[in-house]
């Protein structure tokens, strides 16, 4: 076998392995990361409200639910 045959295959090869790595490990990163930090839903904006001595409305929970969307 040729040497640079060899450093072809050991290249690709190399370059496979670390690409279904990185996809494992970035996927196993994502989820953790969501179950630390879940994505805001209008049933936590509820309980916030209510927290805070406030009776929410549907108008205001959907009006904080756009303010949201509008800064992302």
């Amino acid at each position: 076998m040729q040497p640079w045959l060899a450093n072809l295959l050991i290249g690709l090869v190399s370059l496979i392995a670390g690409g279904v790595a990185g996809f494992f490990l970035s996927q196993r990163y994502f989820k953790r990361y969501l179950q630390k930090n879940p994505p805001v839903n209008e049933n936590m904006i509820r309980a916030m409200m209510t927290s805070m001595g406030r009776k929410p409305s549907e108008k205001q929970v959907r009006q904080v639910m756009q303010s949201m969307k509008e800064q992302q």
